[in-house]
Formats: structure tokens, C-alpha cells, sequence
């Protein structure tokens, strides 16, 4: 398993740039007015089809703004395509996305109780499932969910399960496919809808 998430991490690495500007978090936050209204305030969405996005790494906020950017200037044959935030960051300059970045790294997350976690969830997440070929989550996204910034993996934890659930099965289905090197894409077409229903309830409730 260490061997494993050492060459995930490594090859994940050479594939994930780094923000080529600095990020100010002050500047951030008087540019967070629009995001405010999905996100919330400080980054802590009330709405759980919307990601919380307080106390995610820099770096892959930063990613998933340009990647929502080059969708809409490609017309989805690159990065990550959504019509919503797609017309949201159309505007945004480089700063601008280190900005903003900076800004909601630096916030705190919001805390999540889940009721009833299916003991799947904790199980596909902890060791995986070698006879369906399923790699553990914990590999890439650590015990504690917080997964690794300088790797391009993202925190997980305490997200909305929903939100969750949205993803994995987008990731599935390939109608998301801005993953590093397909590794999302690899693992959640071995998921059923069970498995994912059960590995987003126990992500989310990771503290």
C-alpha cells in the first residue's frame, strides 16, 4: 500500500502544475462576491450539490478554475466542462484564480454529521477491493481525507455527501474527465451504485 500511493503520488506530481502566481487571500475574498451565492460566504456551501470548497488546496482549486476555463474556450474537448461555473470563470484572470484560490484555502470547513454509514464505505475506502481491482481511497486521499497539495490530490473530508456521490458517478459515466492521469476514472468505473452511494457517506463524515 505505502509503495502504491509513493508512485501514485510521484506520478501525479509530474503531471499537476503548480499556480505560476502567487495567490492573496485578502484580494481573494473581495472577489469571492459571485461565487458567494452557491459557495457561501467563506466557502462552506449550504447546498449540498455544491462542493464545499473552505480549506481545499490551493493548488487544485486553482486547477479546477483554469480546467472550467479551457472547457468553455474548447467547447469541452479539454478540461472540465460545467455550464454554470464554465460562465462563471470566463472572466477570471491568472490573479484572479490565485486570488481566489489563496482566499478559500485559508478558510475553515464546516463540519458534517452523517447518519447511518454504511460499513462498505469505510471498508472500499481503507483497503479497496482486489478482486474488482479496486484501489483504497486512503491511498491517494490519506487516512484522514485531506489528501496531498503537492500531489494534485484534494481534501475530501467532511464534503457533502451528495456532492460526492455527484462526482464519483460523473467520473464513472466519463462526463468528468479532468483527473490526473484518468486515476478517478479508472477506480469509479469499478463502482457500483451501491459502492458509491456507501464511499460518499463515509468520506463526508471523515472529520
Amino acid at each position: 500500500m505505502k509503495k502504491l500511493a509513493l508512485a501514485l503520488s510521484v506520478l501525479a506530481t509530474m503531471s499537476s502544475p503548480a499556480m505560476a502566481v502567487e495567490g492573496n487571500a485578502e484580494a481573494g475574498q473581495a472577489k469571492s462576491a459571485l461565487c458567494a451565492a452557491c459557495h457561501g460566504p467563506d466557502g462552506n456551501s449550504m447546498i449540498d450539490m455544491y462542493p464545499k470548497i473552505a480549506g481545499q488546496h490551493a493548488n487544485y482549486l486553482a486547477k479546477q478554475l483554469t480546467d472550467f476555463q479551457a472547457a468553455m474556450k474548447t467547447g469541452g474537448k479539454e478540461g472540465r466542462m460545467d455550464p454554470v461555473m464554465g460562465g462563471m470563470t470566463m472572466t477570471l484572470t491568472e490573479q484572479d484564480i490565485a486570488d481566489l484560490a489563496a482566499f478559500y484555502a485559508s478558510q475553515t470547513q464546516s463540519t458534517v454529521d452523517v447518519a447511518d454509514v454504511p460499513a462498505l464505505g469505510a471498508s472500499l475506502y481503507k483497503t479497496g477491493d482486489a478482486a474488482r481491482g479496486i484501489t483504497a481511497c486512503i491511498a491517494c486521499h490519506g487516512p484522514d481525507g485531506n489528501g496531498t497539495e503537492a500531489a494534485g490530490f484534494p481534501k475530501v473530508s467532511g464534503q457533502h455527501a451528495n456532492y460526492l456521490k455527484i462526482q464519483l458517478t460523473k467520473f464513472r459515466d466519463t462526463n468528468r474527465n479532468n483527473d490526473l492521469n484518468g486515476m478517478m476514472q479508472d477506480v469509479s468505473k469499478k463502482l457500483s451504485d451501491a459502492d458509491i452511494e456507501a464511499l460518499s457517506k463515509y468520506i463526508s463524515s471523515i472529520k
